[in-house]
């Protein structure tokens, strides 16, 4: 059996902040965090499976005792907010109704979709929809990520490749990913793809650089974890 451990789990407390930040007695922990899931849901669904498929790639949620702010990660921020705020609007109003709480909707743009791990995954997905050659997405894939800043990438496919009949892994390489490095900023998503011939998982790994190249060294290690948690987003 392999011993994998999910890279940003790995970082979490560390190098990384959490998705989901707030703190709750014992009594109702269960129940925000299933409001949380149910949140994800639905902001995944509208925005990302539904017109206008906005590319949202991570969802961060913070509560306080009056109000639950969702922050929204996204390469197309147009999309989201919509002519004159209509579009982020109608989105806290549905978020209210679902949650029976004060929502307020932030928007974080991502600069660099060509480095999300998550938004290369969900492309390639797309792009094996459409029956396109796996071979040669994935090493376009790699090489737009390499020439956009990243250090490191590396794409896995695994399935029914091309239609055939028995399924089978591929892999592309690109520059290193020290996966073991807690200090390493290395980005990771998996996202299925689902062909008419069956599904298809990707793995996505994106390794960016140091951390500490990033910050000031000397901080306090949970206090650069917050830190530089909250920098990234």
């Amino acid at each position: 059996m392999g011993q994998k451990v999910h890279p940003f789990g790995f970082r979490v407390g560390v190098t990384e902040g959490h998705k989901s930040r707030w703190y709750a007695p014992k009594a109702i922990f269960p129940e925000l965090l299933v409001e949380d899931h149910k949140i994800r849901h639905y902001v995944d669904k509208r925005l990302n499976r539904t017109p206008p498929f906005a590319a949202v790639s991570d969802i961060h949620i913070e509560r306080t005792r009056e109000e639950l702010t969702v922050i929204v990660r996204t390469a197309r921020p147009g999309l989201v907010i919509g002519p004159k705020g209509s579009e982020i609007d109608k989105l806290s109003a549905d978020l209210q109704v679902l949650t029976g709480r004060k929502v307020q909707v932030k928007i974080v743009e991502i600069r660099n979709p060509d480095t999300d791990a998550c938004l290369v995954g969900e492309a390639i997905a797309e792009q094996m929809k459409k029956r396109a050659n796996f071979r040669r997405l994935l090493k376009q894939r790699c090489e737009a990520a390499i020439q956009n800043g990243a250090k490191g990438v590396r794409i896995m496919v695994s399935g029914r490749l091309g239609g055939a009949e028995m399924s089978r892994n591929f892999q592309v390489r690109l520059g290193s990913i020290p996966l073991s490095t807690l200090q390493a900023n290395v980005d990771y998503a998996s996202v299925p793809s689902y062909t008419t011939y069956g599904t298809i998982g990707i793995k996505v790994w994106i390794y960016k650089g140091m951390y500490e190249d990033e910050e000031e060294e000397g901080a306090s290690t949970a206090a650069g974890a917050r830190g530089r948690a909250r920098g990234r987003h």
